[in-house]
Order: C-alpha cells, then structure tokens, then sequence
C-alpha cells in the first residue's frame, strides 16, 4: 500500500472478514453513543458553570464556538434528558395582580418623567416567592433615582396588609417631604384598595398606576423581580416562610442595596450611590452660599464667632468672668443726672 493513503473501508472489511453492511450495522450502534458522551460532557461543564441560568440556544453557540458540529434540538433533547434545563422555566406561576376590581384607579403620571434626585418617585410591585410546599409573596418598594430597595414585606397571602407593610417600612425608612413625591405601581387591588390609598394620602404622596396590560410602565421594578429570581431564588429550594424571608431579606439588605454592582448607577451600589449624590448637593449648597453676595465674609464671621466662643468656653468660667467684666469697663457709663434746683 502506498505511504500516506489511508485504506479504504472496503478493503479493511475485507481484510477482518466481515461484511460491509455488518460494520455500517456496527458503527450506527456505538458511534453515535460515544459522540453523546462527549456532547453531554461539554454541555453539563457549560450548564453547571453557570449556575444553570442558560438556556439551550447559548449552550448550542458556545458548543460552536469549542468545534463541534451540533444542532440547537439535539442539545436540547440532551439537556432535558440529563435535567439540565435553565432553571428560568416553570411549570406553574401563580397570579399576583388582579386588575378587575371596583377600586378607583389613577392615571400614570410617570410616563416621560426624568428623576433629579431621591424621593421624587416610588415604584412598587408583588412577585411570588415558591416554598416547599406552599407559596409565598413578596412585596418591594424601590427607589427608581437609586433603584435601592427601600421597602419589602413577606407573607403566605395577597391581602392589602402585605402592600402596606411595605409601604409602611419604606415611609419610616425615608421620612419623604409632603408633596414632593410620586408612588407608581400596577393596577392590582393591593395598591388601589382602601387602606393603600389612606395611606398615601395621609403622607400626601401622590398615587400613579400603569396602564392595562402593559409592564413596561413599571419596568424598574419588574427589573428587580428578575434579578431576585435569577440570581437568589431559583434553584433554592425553601423548607418554610421564616427560611425564605431570612434568605431574601439579606439579599435584598447586604447584596443588593450593599455589594451588587449596577450599570445603570455607572457600576455602584445603591448605597453607594445615595452616598455620592448626597455629597455632591452638600457642595452644590456650599459652593451657593459663597457666590451668593456677602457669603464669604458671612461665613468668615461665623468662622471668628465660633472660634471666639470655643476659645472662651476652653479656658473654663474664671476666664469667661474676667471677659465679661473687661466688656463691662469698656462701656460708657451714663451720665448722671444735674443736681435739682432749689426754688425761691
């Protein structure tokens, strides 16, 4: 046989003594499987790094991207066979907003609206949370200038008391300015109920609702339901409420607000954000008392006036004594009376 070609399968079949059809019958049987294997092996590394948070599409391209030559089905009949579907899919999703009620709704008011600063607008919506054997609900109020949780609650119902915790914790938390602030949320009857609406009003916090069926309106807060999902609650599996409301209440409180970075707040925490925003209108209001007319030599004065003051309370009561007679001497005395005049 000539160097460097390569024997055909006819001649190789002839040589073991065996049929054509007999090895095409053979190979049809374990080549395939020993194919499988290494697909499974790559698609198992790829789904268990990343938290099993990706679905079969992006597995297929970085499959792709590694040399092999594979259809998106076939990656999908081999995940699903192997229980590596994403985590993203579920079965059942119970309802949380029931729109069809007799409670009056407000307009959206925040449509087109460009925040400046904290407190100027609330966005608040219900999500489900699944337990082990029940299901529980969660409800969050954001701020949507920082997108910090400000408010949440946590029960085993959908009564309004689940809505106006929140809302309860978030008033204590922030204290807002009476009038300066709008809150937003869907149409459900949580947050058009009676006791919603008292609230808000006694605070004098200005309601807005989004339109019928459409999320976008609150997109902030859907945003945030997602990000709970995907990154804390799917694939952990809750024995009990307290165990799902300690779980989610830190990460809400320490990773969310604290540690998880966002693109929106140009790669900051909303901690950190507050923090920075906040400082910079204590220079903005530094920075506009000294430009204002007198305001250099107005804080000049003050400066002297609380150094003098300091200075004098240091040296303890003889030395406050002694300055305050020196100030008495250096008084002008009034002048006394003219002496009476003796009548005829």
């Amino acid at each position: 046989m000539p160097q460097g070609c390569a024997p055909s399968i006819e001649r190789l079949c002839r040589l073991a003594g065996v049929s054509r059809a007999g090895y095409y019958r053979f190979w049809r049987n374990s080549a395939p499987r020993q194919l499988d294997t290494t697909v499974r092996d790559a698609i198992q590394r790829l789904a268990l790094a990343n938290g099993r948070h990706r679905g079969y599409r992006l597995i297929t391209f970085q499959l792709r991207q590694e040399g092999l030559v594979i259809n998106h089905k076939r990656v999908l009949r081999l995940m699903r066979q192997d229980n590596l579907l994403c985590l993203r899919r579920r079965a059942f999703v119970p309802a949380t907003t029931a729109s069809k009620h007799g409670w009056p709704v407000v307009p959206n008011l925040v449509r087109g609206m460009r925040l400046s600063g904290l407190d100027q607008l609330w966005v608040a919506d219900i999500t489900y949370i699944r337990l082990q054997e029940e299901f529980a609900y969660l409800a969050v109020i954001l701020d949507a200038f920082s997108r910090r949780a400000i408010g949440w609650a946590m029960a085993d119902h959908l009564e309004a008391s689940l809505a106006v915790e929140a809302l309860r914790m978030a008033i204590e938390a922030r204290r807002p300015a009476p009038g300066s602030l709008i809150h937003h949320s869907d149409r459900g009857v949580q947050y058009a109920c009676g006791d919603y609406a008292e609230l808000l009003a006694a605070y004098q916090i200005t309601a807005s609702m989004s339109r019928l069926g459409n999320p976008y309106d609150n997109a902030k807060a859907e945003r945030f339901m997602r990000t709970l999902k995907t990154e804390q609650v799917d694939g952990t599996l809750y024995r009990s409420l307290a165990h799902a409301r300690a779980d989610v209440g830190r990460f809400i409180e320490q990773i969310y607000n604290g540690e998880r970075l966002h693109t929106a707040l140009g790669y900051l925490t909303p901690i950190a954000f507050e923090d920075l925003h906040r400082a910079e209108l204590r220079r903005r209001a530094d920075r506009t008392i000294e430009a204002a007319p007198g305001g250099a030599a107005r804080s000049a004065t003050r400066g002297r006036g609380a150094k003098s003051k300091t200075s004098t309370s240091s040296l303890g009561p003889a030395a406050g004594d002694a300055a305050r007679n020196r100030e008495a001497t250096r008084r002008p005395r009034p002048a006394s009376p003219p002496p009476p005049t003796r009548q005829a």
